[in-house]
């Protein structure tokens, strides 16, 4: 510790002005003395010889001439082996060994270790004495689970060092001394297999930032082929209270291909928490037949915490994902909700008496947001191997209003938008994304043709949809009318997932090429109906055959017994295909082809 004192000078809400002597930093981490208690806190605002600090614990009790203990130190996170698998709140204290120590009602100004202190890890040595070595660079490796977990030397030493000793392999807890390096002075430095960083500083100890071009497969048809996510991309999901946010983030964290996922739970109700902490447990990992726990870190911060938390829980995840993220992992960070944090921005904001923005929100909402988001990447390490942290981010808009300026100013920085739609919700439309006002930047597991295709026939069938809202059916054209029933169709047997059926859950990358297909086939058939009934009993009986279709295991006998009915179908009374589809279907067959071969 610097040995900075402060006193209280004034309290406002959980933000307490503190008079001081001494030097202080922006962002250093300070402690207010409450009797024996001590409450953590961060510097937010410097002005003269009077720093406010946001408190990340209930301020009750605190009173004017209280002492203030700062600690040189920004705020910041451990970082070692140990951490997948748990569930932290937003200041990285672990919530089991705290409900153990404090019991459920958890008490204030307890702050334990990280990381599992008696823990023996299996360290194997991979740098050799004399070697040089620069921060980021690989001292040796540990088993953790099912990956490989990399020792690095580390982030905050800058400049360049020898490695004068390192231990031989065995079994060492995190924070047992396993190696020394000396710096250019001679200087020696002992190293664990654990250190600290700050979380609101990139973690940048990377060769080279690469452009997100690689699709990230969640597994879930609607993203995958209309709205995909690129593996270092950005994204968000915003929608009103009960359109499925979390669910949708619940069968994305289970199926995409992604070695850890990281949960930021900041500000979301308590009830949603504690179905997460409840559901992930007990959830399967499709790769590896285990618990999914073991490659998840969950931040829990709900909204009766206090709001300062919520700041702290966004840049805690984050930071943990660009650590593993440095070990060539691919890491998926799903931050629910970033509304809230903002929220927590606002009222602090109203607390320093800054300038409000629109709708109270601080005039540098945006830039926040931006630099959040912009802590996602693809990344070449100094090995050669490469890295990724996808970023996806829930929105809570008031009243499902997309213009509020959160949802907005998240707009301006993501390369995917899946807007969420109570409309759909409430016709049981799963998942929710509406096609329509969603969008992508990224590329498609499907040919940009093909899509196209389908979602122009959304759209036309959309618009003969609202036609006949005003005009009847008995208004609209056979030839609408067929348009609508296809675009209907579409949404059914491919927009909307089962995530309670086994084989429709999850559906790979080659079956969804396969079965896409088959849909462009049906879209672009024309077809000869005598009745508009006639039509409809026809797409009826199409749509529940590829229902069927879908629940089927790939490549099953039950699978080809319904792919022969709905073909079946289609010829008898298709009539043509339409040239643009024939084309599309000609050049995905000659890709699966290539693929093949």
């Amino acid at each position: 510790m610097r040995g900075t004192k402060g006193k209280v000078v004034g309290i406002n809400g959980n933000m307490v002005s503190v008079e001081f002597d001494g030097l202080v930093t922006l962002n250093e981490v300070g402690y207010v003395h409450i009797g024996d208690t001590k409450l953590k806190s961060e510097i937010i605002r410097i002005r003269g010889s009077v720093a406010q600090m946001q408190v990340f614990e209930i301020t009750k009790g605190i009173r004017v001439g209280d002492e203030v203990e700062f600690t040189g130190d920004l705020l910041s996170v451990e970082l070692g082996p140990g951490l997948l698998g748990r569930v932290y709140d937003g200041l990285q204290n672990p919530l089991p060994d705290l409900a153990e120590k404090a019991g459920y009602f958890l008490e204030r100004g307890i702050y334990l270790n990280a990381l599992p202190t008696e823990a023996q890890w299996d360290f194997t040595p991979v740098a050799q004495v004399g070697d040089a070595l620069v921060r980021g660079d690989v001292l040796g490796t540990v088993p953790e689970g099912n990956f490989t977990h990399r020792i690095m030397l580390p982030f905050g030493m800058y400049g360049t060092y020898t490695l004068s000793s390192i231990n031989p392999a065995g079994q060492y807890t995190v924070h047992e001394t396993i190696a020394e390096v000396i710096d250019e002075r001679g200087k020696k430095y002992p190293l664990t297999m654990s250190f600290r960083w700050p979380v609101k500083r990139a973690i940048d100890c990377y060769a080279e930032r690469l452009k997100p071009s690689e699709t990230l497969v969640t597994k879930i048809r609607t993203v995958d082929t209309f709205f995909p996510v690129a593996k270092g991309g950005t994204y968000c999901i915003p929608g009103p209270f009960g359109a499925g946010k979390t669910v949708l983030q619940h069968a994305t964290s289970r199926n995409a291909e992604v070695d850890i996922v990281i949960i930021a739970a900041c500000g979301e109700r308590a009830g949603e928490v504690v179905e997460t902490l409840k559901e992930f447990p007990e959830l399967t990992d499709p790769r590896t037949g285990r618990t999914l726990m073991e490659r998840t870190v969950i931040i829990c911060n709900t909204s009766s915490m206090p709001v300062a938390a919520r700041e702290a829980s966004v840049y805690t995840g984050v930071t943990l994902a660009e650590y593993y993220r440095q070990m060539g992992l691919d890491v998926l960070l799903l931050a629910d909700s970033t509304s809230r944090w903002a929220q927590a921005l606002r009222e602090m904001s109203g607390r320093l008496e800054e300038i409000p923005g629109e709708e109270a929100f601080p005039a540098y909402l945006e830039s926040y947001i931006a630099a959040f988001y912009e802590r996602a990447g693809i990344v070449r390490l100094k090995d050669g191997s490469k890295g990724s942290v996808t970023i996806g981010g829930t929105v809570s808009p008031a009243g499902g209003n997309f213009e509020e300026p959160v949802t907005q100013a998240t707009l301006k920085v993501v390369g995917a938008f899946h807007g969420l739609s109570r409309e759909r919700s409430d016709a049981r439309k799963y998942p929710a994304i509406h096609p329509l006002d969603s969008w992508s930047k990224y590329p498609s597991v499907l040919g940009t043709a093909q899509v196209e295709y389908g979602r122009g026939m959304l759209r036309r069938g959309t618009e003969v949809e609202q036609m006949m809202k005003v005009v009847g059916e008995e208004g609209t054209s056979m030839e609408d009318f067929i348009v609508y029933l296809k675009g209907d169709f579409l949404d059914a047997v491919y927009l909307q997932q089962n995530s309670f059926d086994k084989v429709d859950d999850a559906v790979s990358v080659e079956r969804q090429r396969y079965i896409y297909k088959l849909i462009l086939r049906i879209l672009g058939s024309q077809f000869s109906f005598n009745t508009k009934d006639e039509a409809r009993a026809y797409f009826n009986k199409l749509r529940q055959s590829f229902i069927d279709y879908n629940y089927s295991p790939w490549e099953s006998p039950e699978f080809k017994k319904h792919e022969a009915a709905i073909t079946g179908a289609l010829s008898d009374k298709a009539t043509g295909l339409d040239e643009k589809a024939a084309k599309l279907i000609k050049e995905a067959e000659a890709h699966h082809e290539e693929s093949v071969q």
